[in-house]
């Protein structure tokens, strides 16, 4: 059994390196999109392949949960959503707009902490959901128009945010139970949603007939990086404040942004860069948002 210093270490290395995949994972992800995957049909099998191959390993935690599985498919609907959006988001708008949008996440914390966890917030709590909600409006501002997502890619991106928020709270309101379990809860979540979505659009699976073995390799090894993703992202949440943990998943912002530049030859404005660094410096402050009693209570 790891020591209190070294489990906290081991914890918060899985959220770093959970974000610099995630901040990396866009891209992969839109070049399946250009081998004719399309971003449903990826995502199911990139789940999938997790779901598959270890989620068996699993089975005596999911029965141990048997308690708990209602809250395991709220993780399952919330997390799938979160993993499902963020991925078409990616592959339709540009990534950073859409990442920013997602780490509106603190607000959104604020709101499912208070109705789930019961915590309150501190006067510096209010600051942080204004600082936000001000970073929003200021990115998003145009003349004339109200300070709204421009398109469906920020739509799902700040919808993403939202339903991460949810998994999140969720995941600590389970705290007895084991990460495998809410693993397989995320895994099999997505695989249901993007069920639903092809029974909608079943033209997405069509590259399947003359995939070439690099779409497939590329696909499994998406799928073996999401695995341990998931793996990382609750090993961590389990040990780390959600409110801090969002501190350290901005990490992936930095990851994305240079990823980016470099991939994708993406820029911000002025504009967006200040909205940027309002979002920011609002979920550095995150882990102050509640009161003492409250963060005693509730951590983890």
């Amino acid at each position: 059994m790891p020591s209190i210093p070294l489990q906290r270490t081991l914890a918060l290395s899985s959220l770093v390196y959970a974000a610099s995949l995630w901040g990396l994972v866009w891209y992969p992800y839109r070049l399946l999109s250009e081998a004719g995957v399309g971003g449903i049909a990826s995502s199911l099998f990139t789940y999938a392949t997790p779901l598959l191959l270890i989620g068996w390993l699993h089975g005596r935690v999911l029965r141990e949960a048997r308690g708990h599985w209602l809250w395991l498919a709220a993780i399952g609907m919330t997390a799938g959503w979160t993993n499902l959006a963020y991925v078409l988001a990616v592959l339709e708008g540009e990534v950073v707009r859409v990442l920013l949008l997602f780490y509106l996440s603190p607000l959104w914390t604020v709101l499912f902490a208070r109705f789930l966890l019961h915590e309150k917030l501190n006067r510096a709590g209010w600051a942080v959901m204004a600082l936000a909600a001000g970073g929003a409006l200021v990115m998003l501002w145009q003349p004339g128009e109200w300070p709204l997502p421009a398109n469906r890619a920020e739509w799902l991106g700040l919808s993403a945010g939202v339903m991460f928020a949810a998994s999140n709270v969720i995941s600590r309101h389970l705290e007895g139970v084991a990460e495998g379990a809410k693993a397989v809860s995320v895994w099999a979540g997505v695989a249901v949603l993007t069920t639903i979505g092809l029974a909608f659009r079943p033209a997405e699976l069509g590259f399947m007939a003359d995939a070439a073995p690099a779409t497939w390799l590329l696909l499994l090894g998406v799928g073996i990086a999401i695995g341990s993703m998931t793996y990382a992202v609750q090993y961590g949440l389990a040990r780390v404040p959600a409110n801090q943990a969002i501190v350290i998943f901005l990490f992936e912002l930095v990851v994305a942004a240079v990823a980016a530049y470099f991939l994708s030859d993406e820029r911000m404005g002025v504009q967006e860069w200040v909205g940027a660094v309002m979002i920011v410096t609002a979920s550095l402050f995150s882990g102050h948002m509640e009161n003492d009693q409250s963060k005693e209570t509730h951590h983890v």
